[in-house]
């Protein structure tokens, strides 16, 4: 299976998307929108921002094991 490196990331706060590469070696926990400049963070649950507000999740949670 090819795992999908770019996920659209939207902000909860404004709506703002933005397109961004995903890390393969680390989850990423923040992200400040580009936007409004409100500082993301994983859901409850969720590993990373690419679980909780991409349009992808990330690389290990794609490949089928547990995120970092």
């Amino acid at each position: 299976m090819e795992l999908k490196l770019k996920s659209e990331l939207t902000c909860p706060n404004c709506g703002y998307k933005k397109e961004e590469l995903m890390p393969t070696t680390a989850c990423q926990f923040f992200y400040e929108c580009e936007n409004c400049k409100q500082v993301l963070k994983p859901k409850e649950g969720d590993c990373c921002v690419f679980c909780s507000y991409g349009s992808v999740a990330c690389p290990p949670i794609q490949g089928g094991s547990a995120c970092c």
